[in-house]
């Protein structure tokens, strides 16, 4: 019998496969401009993840003493808000006279820039004095149009209140209730992939949890001491630059030296050239200290991320989610890093695989 021509014969891809290849493609846009359109959403939940886990920590130190779980969340909150309130009745008031001040002289310190070395080299090459001047000029113009700027800082500081009540409510929502969804979630898992999903979600919980931690440590050092440094050598305005700088350290790598920069031009500009090389020196031995001992020392057992992924994730996370996911960037990180390291044992496990041998630094 003849066998058909090529030409003749039925093709190979079913009208079933094209409709689901197209509804799988459709599903996966659909997806993406769902995430696109919620990211503040996704920014509130993961915010609320982070905070929820870091303050499970220290309920759980409360249970192991034999203190009621719902006690014990009243406790921590009850404790956190009251730091909180302390800190802004004992900070809040000083930061803004301070804060007051810098603002109002910020024309002094531009007339003592105009007339330094440095500005009169920079301005022979780059005419800076001109650009000075035309923006000066434009000032009254910016100043009549500012209505529209003001109402939108205003509606920022209403949505950041929102966001931060929101927050709020869904920490202590998870502190209740998100121990009993993970474990349902477990539930109904199958039973030889339910001690991998435990074993993972623990390594999650540990490597978030101690990373938040250890950053709120470093930020509080940061903070304590860049204060002492600048209230000791005399800088005006040392405790909102402190906290500034302590902020600073939630940001890996690029917070502290774009923060330091700013502070020792302040010191520049306010003290002079010994102050400003001063804390130049103080930011450059800091920095040494939190990224050689103070980091290492705290996040040992929890978040070990290359610095290249760190800066990448930094990068990428800070165009998608702003200064926050910045913020987050290590933790998230860390996170897929777990998953992916788990991911890659079990298929090693079914491959018969030898793991690779770790490479040196």
């Amino acid at each position: 019998m003849d066998q058909p021509s090529r030409e003749l014969r039925p093709s190979q891809v079913t009208l079933k496969t094209v409709f689901t290849v197209a509804f799988g493609v459709l599903l996966v846009l659909g997806l993406v401009q769902a995430v696109l359109h919620a990211v503040v959403s996704i920014t509130l939940i993961v915010a609320s993840i982070m905070i929820a886990v870091a303050l499970d920590h220290a309920v759980a130190v409360l249970e192991r003493r034999r203190v009621n779980r719902s006690l014990a969340i009243a406790i921590i909150c009850v404790g956190l808000l009251a730091v909180v309130v302390g800190a802004g009745f004992t900070l809040i008031p000083q930061v803004v006279d301070q804060g007051r001040e810098l603002v109002h002289d910020v024309p002094t310190f531009v007339k003592t820039a105009r007339q330094s070395s440095l500005f009169h080299t920079l301005d022979h090459r780059f005419h800076l004095a001109t650009r000075m001047q035309d923006a000066e000029h434009k000032l009254p113009e910016l100043l009549e149009g500012a209505a529209s700027p003001l109402l939108t800082a205003l509606g920022s500081l209403v949505s950041a209140a929102g966001a931060v009540i929101t927050i709020i409510v869904l920490v202590v929502f998870m502190l209740i209730f998100g121990g009993r969804l993970v474990r349902a979630m477990m539930d109904e898992a199958r039973p030889h992939h339910r001690p991998i999903y435990e074993d993972l979600t623990r390594k999650i919980y540990q490597s978030i949890g101690g990373y938040l931690g250890g950053l709120t440590f470093i930020c509080c050092v940061n903070g304590t001491l860049t204060t002492t440094f600048l209230a000791i050598d005399r800088v005006p305005f040392f405790l909102p630059l402190g906290i500034l700088s302590g902020f600073s350290s939630m940001v890996p790598y690029a917070g502290p030296l774009v923060v330091g920069g700013t502070i020792s031009v302040v010191a520049l500009l306010t003290k002079g050239p010994w102050h400003g090389l001063a804390a130049v020196i103080y930011f450059i031995a800091y920095g040494q200290v939190e990224g050689n001992i103070l980091g290492p020392l705290v996040f040992r057992r929890t978040v070990h991320v290359n610095p290249l992924l760190t800066t990448l994730s930094i990068l990428v996370l800070g165009e998608i989610a702003g200064i926050f996911g910045a913020v987050i960037a290590v933790p998230v990180v860390a996170a897929l890093q777990i998953i992916t390291r788990e991911v890659l044992r079990i298929r090693r496990e079914q491959l018969h695989l030898r793991k690779p041998p770790a490479a040196s630094a």
